[in-house]
C-alpha cells in the first residue's frame, strides 16, 4: 500500500514527442544519446535549434526527469536554461525533484529549488520521496524551503509514515524534530507506529512510543 512505484527510463526515441514542427526523427535519437552520454554541448545545441524543451515519453516524463533519474546535473543545468515546466508531473504524478529526492540526488535537488519547484505538490510529496529512502540532507532542505512534515498523500500515507515504514530511524527523529504527528492516522486508521510494527521495525517502534504514539 505504501511502496513508491519506481519507473523505467524509456530511451527509445520514438516514444517522444516533438512539439516543434518539421524535426527530423533522427534529432530524438541525437537527444537521447547526449543525455545518456552526459553531452552538454549536444543538448544545448539541439534546444538552440529548436528542440522542444518539454518534450515528453508515453510515461509524461520530460528531458528534464529523464536527465534527473540518470543523475546527470550538468544536462539538468543545460535544460534549465531553456526554462522547462520544472513541475511537470509524468504519468504516476511525479515530479522532477520528486524523482531527484527519491534517488538522492542532492545537487539537482538544489538547482531545481533554485528554478521554483513546488516542494508542497499535492498528493506524493518531494519529502515523502527522501522519507522513503532516507536522504537526510535532501529532506532538510526541502523543510528549510517550506515543505509540510505531515502533508498526506492521496491515500493518507505522511512522511513519517515512510520512515517509519523502512526503518529509517535518523530519518524519523528528524521529522519528529520538526513537529510530524506520531499520532496521525490514515483515512483506513494506520499511524507510523502500526506500519512500523507491521513491518517489524523494532526499535523505530519504540522511538514512536517514546514520542507519544499511541496504540
Amino acid at each position: 500500500m505504501f511502496i513508491i512505484r519506481h519507473i523505467r527510463i524509456i530511451l527509445l526515441f520514438s516514444a517522444l514527442t516533438f512539439v516543434a514542427g518539421g524535426a527530423r526523427a533522427d534529432a530524438y535519437d541525437d537527444m537521447i544519446r547526449a543525455i545518456d552520454l552526459d553531452d552538454t554541448r549536444t543538448v544545448a545545441s539541439l534546444l538552440n535549434r529548436g528542440f522542444e524543451v518539454n518534450s515528453v515519453t508515453r510515461e509524461g516524463e520530460s528531458l528534464l526527469m529523464l536527465a534527473v533519474k540518470e543523475g546527470k546535473p550538468n544536462i539538468v543545468r543545460t535544460l534549465l536554461v531553456a526554462k522547462p515546466r520544472v513541475d511537470a508531473r509524468n504519468a504516476y504524478g511525479e515530479t522532477a525533484l520528486m524523482l531527484a529526492a527519491l534517488r538522492g540526488h542532492t545537487e539537482i535537488v538544489e538547482m531545481l529549488l533554485a528554478h521554483g519547484s513546488d516542494v508542497n505538490p499535492s498528493g506524493w510529496t518531494p519529502l515523502m520521496y527522501a522519507a522513503a529512502n532516507s536522504h537526510l540532507d535532501i529532506a532538510r532542505k526541502l523543510i528549510s524551503r517550506g515543505a509540510k512534515v505531515d502533508a498526506a498523500a492521496e491515500n493518507g500515507t505522511t512522511a513519517l509514515m515512510m520512515a517509519a515504514r523502512e526503518g529509517h530511524l535518523p530519518m524519523v527523529l528528524l521529522l519528529m524534530e520538526h513537529g510530524a504527528d506520531v499520532n496521525y492516522r490514515t483515512p483506513l486508521g494506520y499511524t507510523a507506529l502500526e506500519v512500523a510494527r507491521e513491518r517489524g521495525m523494532k526499535e523505530v517502534s519504540e522511538i514512536l512510543v517514546r514520542a507519544g504514539a499511541k496504540d
